[in-house]
C-alpha cells in the first residue's frame, strides 16, 4: 500500500494536485465510504477484518451504554466523517472507528448539516489499528486527531492486546500504554469520568 505523506496511516488516493473539499468527498459513490480527507488529499483505508470489528464493537457498545445511561452526549460508529479543518483552510475530513461528543457541543437537531459532515471535534476518538498500520503511522494519527482539538485519541492495538492513551497538552508520546491486566477510563473527560473497561474482557475470544 502507498503510503500518503501527509496521512501515513493511510493510502494514497489523490490524482491531482487540485484540493478535493468535503463536498467532493460526500459525492463519491457510498458517500465517501472508506476515504477520509487530509488537507484536501483523498486517502483511502481498505476494509477491516473482523478481529478489528469485533472490537472496535465491543468497545463503541461499552461507551455507548454508558453515555446513554448518563445523558451525557452521542457515540457514533465508524465510518462517521467529521470535518474537523478550520474554515479557510484546505479541507479534513476524519472517520474514527468510534467517537463521543459531549452533549453540549452536539449540533442542534435542526441544523441543516446534521446528515453532512458535522464540524465538531470529537471530545474522544477511538482508532483500532490494523495489520498493516504500525506504530509510527498510527502516533501520526493520534496527533491529527489532538492537534485538531480532540481531548482523548485511544489508539488500540489489537495484536498486542496493548491501547495507547493520547491526550490533549501532551501529543508528542502516549501519555500511558495499557495492556493485560489494566483498566481503560476515560477520568480526562468529566462526562465519561465513571466508564471504565477491563482490558482482559475487551481483548477476550468466547471459549
Amino acid at each position: 500500500m502507498a503510503r500518503d505523506m501527509k496521512a501515513p496511516w493511510a493510502e494514497s488516493a489523490s490524482n491531482s494536485d487540485t484540493p478535493i473539499t468535503a463536498a467532493d468527498l460526500a459525492r463519491l459513490p457510498e458517500s465517501g465510504r472508506g476515504y477520509e480527507l487530509v488537507e484536501g488529499r483523498l486517502v483511502r483505508m481498505p476494509p477491516t477484518g473482523g478481529w478489528h470489528g469485533r472490537i472496535s464493537m465491543d468497545l463503541g457498545t461499552a461507551l455507548n451504554n454508558y453515555v446513554k445511561a448518563h445523558n451525557v452526549g452521542m457515540v457514533l460508529g465508524a465510518e462517521t466523517g467529521f470535518l474537523v479543518s478550520r474554515p479557510g483552510d484546505p479541507d479534513t475530513v476524519l472517520a474514527p472507528d468510534v467517537a463521543f461528543v459531549a452533549r453540549d457541543r452536539l449540533p442542534k437537531a435542526d441544523d441543516p448539516m446534521l446528515s453532512g459532515y458535522w464540524r465538531v471535534v470529537p471530545d474522544l476518538v477511538i482508532e483500532v489499528a490494523s495489520p498493516t498500520q504500525y506504530g509510527p503511522e498510527m502516533a501520526e494519527k493520534a496527533k491529527q486527531w489532538l492537534l485538531a482539538g480532540a481531548q482523548l485519541a485511544w489508539i488500540v492495538w489489537p495484536s498486542a492486546r496493548r491501547v495507547d492513551v493520547w491526550r490533549q497538552g501532551k501529543d508528542d508520546a502516549p501519555m500511558v500504554s495499557l495492556g493485560a491486566g489494566d483498566t481503560l477510563d476515560a477520568q480526562a473527560l468529566p462526562a465519561l469520568a465513571g466508564f471504565s473497561i477491563a482490558l482482559d474482557d475487551l481483548f477476550s475470544w468466547p471459549s
